[in-house]
Protein backbone atom coordinates (compact mmCIF):
# COMPACT_ATOMS: atom_id res chain seq x y z
CA UNK A 1 0.00 0.00 0.00
CA UNK A 2 1.31 3.13 -1.22
CA UNK A 3 2.24 5.78 2.12
CA UNK A 4 -1.12 7.87 0.66
CA UNK A 5 -2.96 5.05 0.56
CA UNK A 6 -2.11 4.77 4.46
CA UNK A 7 -2.57 8.60 5.15
CA UNK A 8 -6.26 8.26 3.62
CA UNK A 9 -7.43 5.46 5.53
CA UNK A 10 -5.43 6.13 8.94
CA UNK A 11 -5.77 10.03 9.45
CA UNK A 12 -9.43 9.62 9.83
CA UNK A 13 -9.99 6.30 11.58
CA UNK A 14 -8.23 2.98 12.18
CA UNK A 15 -10.53 0.08 11.15
CA UNK A 16 -13.97 -0.72 13.06
CA UNK A 17 -13.93 -3.71 15.13
CA UNK A 18 -12.23 -4.68 18.40
CA UNK A 19 -11.21 -8.06 17.38
CA UNK A 20 -9.02 -6.46 14.54
CA UNK A 21 -7.79 -4.25 16.49
CA UNK A 22 -6.30 -6.60 19.42
CA UNK A 23 -4.73 -9.10 17.04
CA UNK A 24 -2.93 -6.25 14.78
CA UNK A 25 -1.37 -5.04 18.27
CA UNK A 26 -2.56 -1.78 18.74
CA UNK A 27 -4.31 -0.54 22.37
CA UNK A 28 -8.05 -0.36 22.27
CA UNK A 29 -9.55 2.68 24.26
CA UNK A 30 -10.46 1.96 27.28
CA UNK A 31 -13.07 3.44 30.01
CA UNK A 32 -10.80 2.31 33.14
CA UNK A 33 -8.02 4.46 31.28
CA UNK A 34 -7.94 7.80 33.95
CA UNK A 35 -6.40 10.56 31.77
CA UNK A 36 -3.63 12.80 34.11
CA UNK A 37 -2.22 16.31 32.85
CA UNK A 38 0.48 17.03 32.22
CA UNK A 39 1.79 13.55 31.36
CA UNK A 40 -1.14 13.04 28.64
CA UNK A 41 0.35 15.70 26.57
CA UNK A 42 2.65 13.50 25.63
CA UNK A 43 2.65 10.88 22.89
CA UNK A 44 1.06 6.91 23.45
CA UNK A 45 2.33 4.93 20.89
CA UNK A 46 0.61 2.16 22.07
CA UNK A 47 -2.64 3.28 20.34
CA UNK A 48 -2.81 3.54 16.59
CA UNK A 49 -4.10 7.35 15.66
CA UNK A 50 -3.40 10.39 17.98
CA UNK A 51 -3.22 13.87 17.05
CA UNK A 52 -2.10 17.32 18.59
CA UNK A 53 -5.14 20.14 17.29
CA UNK A 54 -4.35 23.69 17.46
CA UNK A 55 -6.48 26.82 16.18
CA UNK A 56 -7.06 30.50 17.42
CA UNK A 57 -8.28 33.50 16.71
CA UNK A 58 -5.63 36.35 16.37
CA UNK A 59 -5.63 39.91 16.05
CA UNK A 60 -2.47 42.59 15.12
CA UNK A 61 -2.05 46.07 16.31
CA UNK A 62 -4.87 48.27 14.40
CA UNK A 63 -7.56 44.94 14.97
CA UNK A 64 -6.32 42.79 11.73
CA UNK A 65 -7.50 39.50 12.03
CA UNK A 66 -6.17 35.85 11.57
CA UNK A 67 -7.23 32.65 12.09
CA UNK A 68 -4.76 29.68 12.69
CA UNK A 69 -4.80 25.93 12.42
CA UNK A 70 -1.73 23.60 13.43
CA UNK A 71 -2.43 19.57 13.46
CA UNK A 72 -0.37 17.03 13.82
CA UNK A 73 -1.36 13.51 13.56
CA UNK A 74 0.92 10.01 14.35
CA UNK A 75 -0.92 7.11 11.98
CA UNK A 76 -0.15 4.00 13.39
CA UNK A 77 1.14 1.20 10.10
CA UNK A 78 3.00 -1.65 12.01
CA UNK A 79 3.28 -1.57 15.95
CA UNK A 80 6.17 -3.84 15.92
CA UNK A 81 8.20 -3.89 12.49
CA UNK A 82 10.22 -7.14 11.96
CA UNK A 83 13.31 -4.81 10.31
CA UNK A 84 14.66 -2.85 12.98
CA UNK A 85 16.34 -0.09 10.03
CA UNK A 86 15.45 3.55 10.98
CA UNK A 87 13.92 4.02 8.10
CA UNK A 88 11.24 0.73 8.90
CA UNK A 89 7.67 2.38 8.88
CA UNK A 90 6.19 2.25 11.96
CA UNK A 91 4.30 5.01 12.04
CA UNK A 92 3.27 7.92 9.37
CA UNK A 93 3.41 11.82 10.38
CA UNK A 94 1.49 14.28 9.31
CA UNK A 95 1.12 17.80 9.77
CA UNK A 96 -1.81 20.55 8.21
CA UNK A 97 -1.16 24.12 8.94
CA UNK A 98 -3.74 27.04 8.14
CA UNK A 99 -3.74 31.02 8.01
CA UNK A 100 -6.72 32.71 7.29
CA UNK A 101 -6.22 36.47 6.62
CA UNK A 102 -9.90 37.75 7.61
CA UNK A 103 -9.13 41.28 5.83
CA UNK A 104 -8.51 39.81 2.51
CA UNK A 105 -10.85 37.02 2.54
CA UNK A 106 -7.35 34.54 2.11
CA UNK A 107 -6.89 31.50 3.23
CA UNK A 108 -3.75 29.29 2.82
CA UNK A 109 -2.74 25.75 3.97
CA UNK A 110 0.02 23.38 4.01
CA UNK A 111 0.56 19.73 4.67
CA UNK A 112 3.24 17.35 5.43
CA UNK A 113 3.65 13.92 5.13
CA UNK A 114 6.67 11.87 6.82
CA UNK A 115 7.74 8.73 8.56
CA UNK A 116 10.24 8.88 11.27
CA UNK A 117 13.32 7.78 9.84
CA UNK A 118 16.81 10.00 11.03
CA UNK A 119 14.74 12.41 13.28
CA UNK A 120 12.21 13.45 10.13
CA UNK A 121 8.96 13.36 12.32
CA UNK A 122 8.03 12.43 16.08
CA UNK A 123 6.36 12.65 19.51
CA UNK A 124 7.82 12.28 23.07
CA UNK A 125 6.55 9.92 25.12
CA UNK A 126 7.57 12.14 28.17
CA UNK A 127 5.95 15.79 27.74
CA UNK A 128 4.15 17.45 24.91
CA UNK A 129 7.48 17.78 21.62
CA UNK A 130 5.77 16.64 18.50
CA UNK A 131 7.17 17.66 15.18
CA UNK A 132 7.32 17.20 11.25
CA UNK A 133 10.51 18.27 9.72
CA UNK A 134 10.67 21.83 11.01
CA UNK A 135 7.05 22.05 11.75
CA UNK A 136 7.36 21.56 15.83
CA UNK A 137 5.13 22.09 19.25
CA UNK A 138 6.73 22.05 22.47
CA UNK A 139 5.25 22.75 26.24
CA UNK A 140 7.87 24.47 28.31
CA UNK A 141 6.71 25.61 31.99
CA UNK A 142 2.69 25.38 31.12
CA UNK A 143 2.93 27.30 27.65
CA UNK A 144 2.94 25.70 24.27
CA UNK A 145 5.21 26.52 21.86
CA UNK A 146 4.30 26.32 17.80
CA UNK A 147 6.54 26.87 15.22
CA UNK A 148 5.69 26.40 10.96
CA UNK A 149 6.76 28.14 8.09
CA UNK A 150 5.72 27.70 4.48
CA UNK A 151 6.96 29.65 1.44
CA UNK A 152 3.28 31.63 1.56
CA UNK A 153 2.93 32.15 5.40
CA UNK A 154 4.21 31.14 8.87
CA UNK A 155 3.46 31.52 12.52
CA UNK A 156 5.44 31.50 16.06
CA UNK A 157 3.42 31.65 18.79
CA UNK A 158 3.05 30.97 22.29
CA UNK A 159 -0.20 29.56 24.10
CA UNK A 160 -0.65 29.52 27.86
CA UNK A 161 -2.51 26.69 29.55
CA UNK A 162 -5.23 28.66 31.81
CA UNK A 163 -8.25 27.12 33.56
CA UNK A 164 -8.87 23.32 34.42
CA UNK A 165 -8.64 21.40 31.25
CA UNK A 166 -11.75 19.62 29.60
CA UNK A 167 -12.39 15.67 29.53
CA UNK A 168 -14.70 14.92 26.82
CA UNK A 169 -17.72 12.47 27.13
CA UNK A 170 -17.11 10.24 30.17
CA UNK A 171 -14.17 11.18 32.30
CA UNK A 172 -12.41 11.22 28.98
CA UNK A 173 -13.88 8.39 27.07
CA UNK A 174 -15.47 9.56 23.97
CA UNK A 175 -17.37 6.53 22.07
CA UNK A 176 -17.81 7.08 18.68
CA UNK A 177 -19.16 3.90 17.60
CA UNK A 178 -21.04 1.61 18.55
CA UNK A 179 -18.31 -1.14 19.79
CA UNK A 180 -16.78 -0.77 22.87
CA UNK A 181 -13.42 0.61 22.08
CA UNK A 182 -14.55 2.20 19.47
CA UNK A 183 -14.03 5.48 21.03
CA UNK A 184 -11.11 7.73 21.76
CA UNK A 185 -9.38 9.36 25.18
CA UNK A 186 -10.13 13.04 24.13
CA UNK A 187 -9.80 16.06 26.62
CA UNK A 188 -9.35 20.25 25.59
CA UNK A 189 -7.77 23.56 26.65
CA UNK A 190 -10.36 25.64 25.72
CA UNK A 191 -9.49 28.95 26.39
CA UNK A 192 -5.48 29.56 25.96
CA UNK A 193 -4.17 33.70 25.92
CA UNK A 194 -1.80 33.27 23.21
CA UNK A 195 0.80 35.74 21.63
CA UNK A 196 3.33 35.76 18.95
CA UNK A 197 3.46 36.91 15.29
CA UNK A 198 1.89 35.39 11.94
CA UNK A 199 3.46 36.20 8.93
CA UNK A 200 1.34 36.17 5.62
CA UNK A 201 2.19 37.91 2.09
CA UNK A 202 5.68 39.04 3.35
CA UNK A 203 4.38 40.97 6.08
CA UNK A 204 5.22 40.06 9.44
CA UNK A 205 2.33 41.29 12.21
CA UNK A 206 2.49 40.74 16.54
CA UNK A 207 -0.53 38.88 17.27
CA UNK A 208 -2.30 38.26 20.15
CA UNK A 209 -5.55 36.16 21.33
CA UNK A 210 -6.77 32.80 22.17
CA UNK A 211 -6.41 29.19 21.33
CA UNK A 212 -8.21 26.13 21.70
CA UNK A 213 -6.36 22.69 21.75
CA UNK A 214 -7.87 19.20 21.62
CA UNK A 215 -5.71 16.26 21.98
CA UNK A 216 -7.47 12.70 20.89
CA UNK A 217 -5.77 9.38 20.71
CA UNK A 218 -7.17 5.95 20.60
CA UNK A 219 -7.20 2.95 17.79
CA UNK A 220 -10.40 2.59 16.36
CA UNK A 221 -12.33 5.66 16.09
CA UNK A 222 -15.21 5.49 13.35
CA UNK A 223 -17.78 2.96 11.34
CA UNK A 224 -17.82 2.12 7.58
CA UNK A 225 -21.09 3.53 7.74
CA UNK A 226 -19.88 6.90 8.52
CA UNK A 227 -20.24 9.88 6.11
CA UNK A 228 -18.19 12.72 8.00
CA UNK A 229 -18.77 14.66 10.77
CA UNK A 230 -19.21 18.07 11.73
CA UNK A 231 -17.01 19.80 14.63
CA UNK A 232 -17.46 22.73 16.41
CA UNK A 233 -15.36 24.47 18.81
CA UNK A 234 -16.97 28.26 20.51
CA UNK A 235 -15.54 30.70 22.97
CA UNK A 236 -18.63 32.81 24.48
CA UNK A 237 -18.32 35.82 25.29
CA UNK A 238 -19.99 35.23 28.65
CA UNK A 239 -16.95 33.22 29.46
CA UNK A 240 -18.25 29.05 28.60
CA UNK A 241 -17.09 27.35 26.17
CA UNK A 242 -18.55 24.63 23.55
CA UNK A 243 -17.42 21.54 21.91
CA UNK A 244 -19.72 19.68 19.89
CA UNK A 245 -19.63 17.02 16.86
CA UNK A 246 -22.19 15.07 14.97
CA UNK A 247 -20.87 11.92 13.09
CA UNK A 248 -23.23 12.04 10.02
CA UNK A 249 -24.24 8.89 8.45
CA UNK A 250 -24.53 7.98 4.69
CA UNK A 251 -28.11 9.17 4.81
CA UNK A 252 -26.96 12.34 5.82
CA UNK A 253 -28.24 12.18 9.04
CA UNK A 254 -26.35 12.84 12.55
CA UNK A 255 -25.60 9.17 14.75
CA UNK A 256 -26.01 8.24 17.97
CA UNK A 257 -22.40 8.83 19.40
CA UNK A 258 -22.49 12.40 18.04
CA UNK A 259 -21.85 14.43 21.37
CA UNK A 260 -21.19 17.91 23.14
CA UNK A 261 -19.59 19.44 26.13
CA UNK A 262 -20.31 22.42 27.56
CA UNK A 263 -17.61 24.38 29.77
CA UNK A 264 -16.68 27.36 32.10
CA UNK A 265 -18.14 30.29 33.74
CA UNK A 266 -17.55 28.56 36.88
CA UNK A 267 -20.21 25.92 36.54
CA UNK A 268 -19.28 22.40 36.16
CA UNK A 269 -18.75 20.73 32.64
CA UNK A 270 -22.44 19.78 31.09
CA UNK A 271 -22.12 16.65 28.91
CA UNK A 272 -24.74 16.22 26.22
CA UNK A 273 -25.70 12.93 24.19
CA UNK A 274 -26.74 13.22 20.79
CA UNK A 275 -30.43 14.36 22.08
CA UNK A 276 -29.65 17.05 24.12
CA UNK A 277 -28.58 19.59 21.57
CA UNK A 278 -28.77 20.48 17.32
CA UNK A 279 -26.97 21.52 14.64
CA UNK A 280 -29.02 22.44 11.72
CA UNK A 281 -27.16 22.96 8.45
CA UNK A 282 -27.77 26.41 6.48
CA UNK A 283 -26.22 27.99 3.67
CA UNK A 284 -23.58 26.64 1.62
CA UNK A 285 -20.38 27.20 -0.35
CA UNK A 286 -19.12 25.14 -3.41
CA UNK A 287 -15.63 24.48 -3.25
CA UNK A 288 -14.00 25.31 -6.70
CA UNK A 289 -10.88 23.35 -6.20
CA UNK A 290 -13.24 19.87 -4.88
CA UNK A 291 -16.92 20.86 -6.28
CA UNK A 292 -17.67 19.50 -2.07
CA UNK A 293 -20.57 21.69 -1.20
CA UNK A 294 -20.06 22.68 2.57
CA UNK A 295 -22.88 23.84 4.48
CA UNK A 296 -20.90 27.16 6.08
CA UNK A 297 -23.45 28.55 8.12
CA UNK A 298 -25.33 26.55 11.10
CA UNK A 299 -28.08 27.20 13.94
CA UNK A 300 -27.02 25.34 17.44
CA UNK A 301 -29.38 24.62 20.05
CA UNK A 302 -28.83 23.66 23.26
CA UNK A 303 -32.39 23.60 24.65
CA UNK A 304 -31.48 22.83 28.58
CA UNK A 305 -29.10 25.95 28.86
CA UNK A 306 -31.75 27.75 26.77
CA UNK A 307 -28.60 28.03 24.09
CA UNK A 308 -29.09 28.99 20.67
CA UNK A 309 -26.17 29.64 18.44
CA UNK A 310 -26.09 30.61 14.70
CA UNK A 311 -22.81 30.51 13.05
CA UNK A 312 -21.13 32.26 10.45
CA UNK A 313 -17.56 32.35 9.00
CA UNK A 314 -15.47 34.71 8.34
CA UNK A 315 -14.46 33.42 4.79
CA UNK A 316 -16.55 30.79 2.94
CA UNK A 317 -13.06 29.94 1.40
CA UNK A 318 -11.48 27.81 4.08
CA UNK A 319 -11.13 24.25 2.88
CA UNK A 320 -7.78 22.77 3.50
CA UNK A 321 -6.88 20.72 0.42
CA UNK A 322 -4.78 17.42 1.21
CA UNK A 323 -2.21 17.66 -1.84
CA UNK A 324 -0.17 15.02 -0.47
CA UNK A 325 -2.75 12.89 1.69
CA UNK A 326 -5.61 13.35 -0.87
CA UNK A 327 -8.06 14.42 2.25
CA UNK A 328 -9.34 17.51 1.53
CA UNK A 329 -11.83 18.97 4.25
CA UNK A 330 -13.12 22.52 5.34
CA UNK A 331 -11.94 23.55 8.41
CA UNK A 332 -12.34 27.79 9.33
CA UNK A 333 -12.34 30.49 11.64
CA UNK A 334 -16.35 31.20 12.58
CA UNK A 335 -18.49 33.68 14.45
CA UNK A 336 -21.20 33.42 16.66
CA UNK A 337 -24.14 34.97 17.72
CA UNK A 338 -27.33 34.25 19.68
CA UNK A 339 -28.71 34.34 23.38
CA UNK A 340 -28.38 32.16 26.05
CA UNK A 341 -31.21 31.88 28.56
CA UNK A 342 -33.04 35.00 27.07
CA UNK A 343 -29.47 37.26 26.75
CA UNK A 344 -27.10 38.03 24.09
CA UNK A 345 -24.04 35.98 23.85
CA UNK A 346 -21.54 36.62 21.17
CA UNK A 347 -18.44 34.66 20.51
CA UNK A 348 -15.69 32.70 17.87
CA UNK A 349 -14.49 29.62 16.80
CA UNK A 350 -13.81 26.92 14.67
CA UNK A 351 -15.44 24.83 12.46
CA UNK A 352 -14.17 21.24 11.02
CA UNK A 353 -16.46 19.31 8.17
CA UNK A 354 -15.13 16.36 6.15
CA UNK A 355 -16.82 13.82 3.84
CA UNK A 356 -18.15 16.22 1.86
CA UNK A 357 -15.36 16.14 -0.71
CA UNK A 358 -14.29 13.15 -2.57
CA UNK A 359 -15.77 9.39 -1.60
CA UNK A 360 -17.67 8.57 1.62
CA UNK A 361 -15.68 7.94 4.60
CA UNK A 362 -16.94 4.83 5.12
CA UNK A 363 -15.69 3.23 1.88
CA UNK A 364 -12.06 5.00 2.78
CA UNK A 365 -11.94 3.34 6.07
CA UNK A 366 -13.79 0.39 6.05
CA UNK A 367 -12.12 -3.26 6.68
CA UNK A 368 -9.44 -3.73 4.39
Amino acid sequence: MTLRALACLAVLAAPAGQPAVTADGWAPASRDYRLRLPEDHASHPAYRIEWWYYTGDLRADGGRRFGYQVTFFRIGVDPSPVNPSIFAVRDLWMAHVAVTDVARSRHLSAERLNRAGAGWAGASSDDLRVWNDDWRAWRRDGRHHLQARDPRFAIELVAAEHGAPVLHGQAGYSQKGGAEGNASHYYSLTRMPTTGHVTIGGERFAVAGTSWMDHEFGTSFLEPHQQGWDWFSVQLSDGSDLMLFQLRGSDGRAGAHSSATLAGAGRPPVRLGAGGFSMTPGRTWRSPDTAARYPVEWTIEVPQERLRLHVSPVADAQEVIGTRSGVSYWEGLIDVTGTRDGRPVGGSGYLEMTGYAGRAMGELIGPP
